[in-house]
């Protein structure tokens, strides 16, 4: 386990961090990934029919684990309201998906940050202990909020340099599956292009020293992905540990019964 603000310094850290996906929208789940010693668990609100009430109780769930496991978010666009309503729930920060252009990220900056330096609207959620440290989370919030944003396409790769220059920018997610589709190599990891786009990705991250990080569902990616030279990797989704565990135990039962 890495400091707490492992993800905020993950650029600038010698350690790889590992984390899981959680796509399961229910607290339980969350407090267990958690418990289990990930440095941090994203929560799935992009794919997932995940509520903000469900995904503030999952929050607290990691917070409630023991150990420092933070808190990512990948929030289902870039919206300035979806940014407000999420981080008003005081995770660790968000994960923006799909984002291509250096505007965009500035955007997720601006909508993310408090006057005079941002837009972001101040309320009495979670945050800002229902009120209780208005003047203290405000003080607090630009050295915690975490902004990760995800480059998953062709564009993406692009303009990989300036989207990880943006100031305020702590990280980049190389987004596998996506990426792959929008260079019409779905699922061919080894290709020759693909890998191409990797490497302009993660050595953009490198030079503009934010983390860079991707996911990994299996033995085999999870090593392979680490020899990337990532920051950080997403070591495993929650439904498919569940979907392993299960067919492996069947398929056990059934062997000794035979």
């Amino acid at each position: 386990m890495v400091e707490h603000d492992g993800l905020k310094r993950a650029g600038q850290s010698p350690d790889q961090l590992v984390g899981t996906w959680a796509v399961i929208p229910h607290p339980s789940t969350a407090e267990l990934l958690a418990g289990v010693g990930y440095d941090f668990v994203v929560l799935d609100a992009e794919h997932t029919p995940m509520s903000y009430e469900t995904m503030e109780n999952m929050v607290r769930a990691v917070d409630a684990a023991p150990g420092e496991t933070e808190t990512l978010v990948r929030v289902p666009d870039d919206d300035p309201a979806t940014l407000k309503r999420t981080l008003d729930l005081d995770p660790t920060g968000v994960l923006v998906p799909m984002v291509e252009t250096a505007e965009q990220a500035a955007a997720v900056v601006d909508a993310s940050r408090y006057p005079p330096a941002g837009t972001r609207g101040l309320g009495l959620g979670r945050a800002t202990g229902y009120g209780r440290a208005l003047g203290e989370h405000v003080e607090s919030a630009e050295e915690t909020v975490v902004r990760y944003v995800q480059l998953e396409s062709e564009r993406a790769v692009a303009n990989a340099e300036a989207i990880a220059a943006v100031e305020g920018i702590d990280g980049v997610f190389i987004g596998p599956v996506d990426l792959s589709m929008s260079m019409d190599r779905f699922g061919e990891w080894d290709d020759g292009d693909f890998l191409e786009a990797v490497d302009r990705v993660v050595e953009a991250a490198s030079d503009a020293e934010v983390a860079v990080g991707t996911l990994a569902t299996d033995a085999a990616e999870r090593e392979t992905r680490l020899d990337w030279g990532v920051d950080y990797l997403v070591a495993g989704v929650d439904a498919l540990h569940l979907s392993d565990g299960a067919v492996e135990a069947l398929d056990h039962s059934t062997t000794l019964s035979e």
